[in-house]
């Protein structure tokens, strides 16, 4: 199997092939969190235009359908095609580091179906949906987690000289699960269950949030020192806006639930909260300017595209509802203006990035033999 199966260059081919579901990575998830990412910014963002809930639902659908039909394929991948699915995990670093896509699907949907399937399905449904994938997701993210960089460290060949940004998938899925389980505290018995849910998502921040500063420097050496090792992986360059846009949400979404819950710590949460967030969202836009730039630049050289264009979503999708708490607890109008903004461009590159993934099926160019 190749190193970057499902990540590389699509080349041209000369009759349409039959897809082949060996080929089937765990990157194909970032699909599903594009989709969910899209859908939950819509349902937060502080200006409210006339559909735009509506919309929200759509792709929320769209996301859970996703989900379950890429569910199906791995299933179907991981019991016929084993000697593939062990290669990728325990043989492929390059490959190893996308299993942080599956647990962030799970929560990305488990938390639009909190904020948008709620009104399509009921309450109850919701909640019971969103439990059974937070849970599993929570679960999947500490697996994963701990079990890539352990396998990096025992068995992998790898060099911190070449490092690239998709090292962080892994330890980003944590802050992910810190960010959705507020969205159930209100559903659960309160006192105990409360707390515990709370106190919970806060260590799941923290696992998280330590685990990205230990591997940013990391990254950042392998970047200087070999650069991206092909042009197809360029794209790559905007999951570093992940953990920075999710741990501003995190540590909102953390606030807000604190307040009926743990009410003499709120205040101090809270006021974290916007301090943190304005800070963090501050280096994200820096960081933004400079991926924008040299995926620009790529494109420029020829860049094809590639399943890592579906790195241009999510990552923006974080500093969309980042933003977008900072305008909800600050109400400050540049938050809410920055908010919108980043939502069009995650907007554009959905329509991208799900563009060359539909017409890469229809043609045979992916999960090709």
């Amino acid at each position: 199997m190749s190193t970057l199966a499902g990540i590389r260059p699509l080349a041209r081919p000369a009759a349409r092939r039959r897809p082949d579901l060996a080929q089937l990575g765990p990157n194909w998830y970032a699909a599903v969190m594009g989709t969910a990412i899209l859908a939950n910014g819509a349902a937060v963002l502080p200006v409210r235009p006339p559909g735009l809930t509506g919309f929200g639902e759509v792709l929320w659908a769209l996301a859970l359908a996703a989900l379950l039909v890429l569910a199906g394929a791995r299933l179907v991948h991981l019991t016929r095609h084993r000697e593939a699915a062990r290669a990728q995990l325990l043989d492929n670093p390059a490959t190893a580091v996308f299993y942080g896509c599956p647990p962030m699907a799970l929560l990305s949907v488990g938390l639009g179906t909190m904020l948008l399937g709620s009104r399509v399905i009921g309450t109850g449904p919701a909640v019971a949906l969103d439990a059974v994938l937070w849970s599993l997701g929570t679960v999947y993210a500490l697996a994963v987690a701990g079990g890539i960089p352990y396998l990096m460290i025992t068995r992998h060949r790898v060099s911190a000289l070449e490092a690239n940004p998709t090292w962080l998938l892994p330890v980003v899925a944590p802050l992910v699960a810190s960010a959705c389980g507020p969205a159930l505290v209100p559903h659960l018995p309160a006192g105990t269950a409360q707390q515990a849910m709370l106190y919970g998502c806060w260590a799941l921040f923290g696992v998280g949030l330590l685990a990205t500063l230990v591997l940013l420097p990391v990254v950042f050496t392998g970047l200087f020192h070999s650069r991206l090792p092909a042009l197809a992986l360029t794209p790559t360059l905007f999951l570093v806006l992940g953990p920075l846009g999710q741990s501003v949400t995190a540590v909102h979404q953390l606030a807000d639930a604190a307040r009926p819950v743990l009410p003499a710590l709120a205040p101090a949460m809270t006021d974290l909260a916007e301090l943190y967030g304005v800070a963090v969202i501050g280096v994200a836009m820096l960081w933004l300017a400079v991926a924008l730039a040299a995926n620009l630049r790529a494109r420029r050289a020829g860049m094809p595209f590639a399943m890592t264009w579906w790195a241009y979503t999510f990552p923006v999708g974080t500093c969309v509802t980042g933003a977008s708490a900072l305008a909800r607890h600050t109400g400050f109008a540049g938050f809410s203006a920055l908010a919108v903004g980043l939502y069009l461009l995650l907007a554009s590159a959905w329509v991208l990035a799900a563009g060359g993934t539909a017409a890469g099926l229809a043609r045979g160019r992916l999960l090709a033999r």
